[in-house]
């Protein structure tokens, strides 16, 4: 029996719940809040409202077990395009790449385990918004930059449990 989507609930501005599969943690969301689809824009800092699906899991083998069968290795070149003008523009390339970019391999352990939502993927448009994703939070009231962000163990549970295709809905 497959578990219902991931629900993100707001509770606050740039806080709220999310629950899954028997689930409920506390979520950091973006410090420009939760907009509209039609209002998301790269740089914005919002967290996208609507229905979205996971559709990849990263993992830093170095720190951390393999969370789920299909979750991929971050290697140290490994990179998310966030340049809109670039045709890469919200997806995965490797480094040296000349365009702008974010590691996926970071010093702090926020990419430790990452999961990709299927925002403005994989056919970007450009300005859009790129690399809305589902990490680790810094710090209980620490906004991200428009991704969802959980405690640990939270994280860890929700990347054993959620699949391809998983249905994630911001409200």
């Amino acid at each position: 029996m497959r578990a219902g989507p991931i629900l993100v609930r707001p509770v606050a501005a740039r806080a709220g719940i999310l629950s899954f599969d028997g689930l409920a943690a506390p979520c950091a969301l973006g410090r420009g809040g939760i907009v509209p689809p039609g209002e998301k824009r790269e740089g914005d800092g919002a967290t996208p409202r609507g229905p979205h699906r996971v559709v990849q899991c990263w993992y830093r083998p170095d720190r951390v077990p393999r969370p789920a069968p299909w979750a991929i290795p971050i290697g140290p070149g490994d990179l998310w395009c966030d340049a809109p003008d670039h045709p890469a523009y919200n997806a995965h390339v490797r480094a040296p790449f000349p365009a702008g970019h974010e590691r996926l391999r970071r010093g702090d352990r926020l990419y430790d385990i990452v999961m990709v939502l299927d925002w403005n993927w994989p056919d970007a448009v450009p300005g859009r918004g790129s690399a809305i994703f589902v990490h680790r939070w810094r710090a209980p009231g620490r906004p991200t930059e428009g991704c969802v962000a959980l405690p640990p163990a939270a994280l860890r549970r929700l990347a054993a449990a959620a699949r391809p295709g998983t249905p994630l809905l911001v409200r």
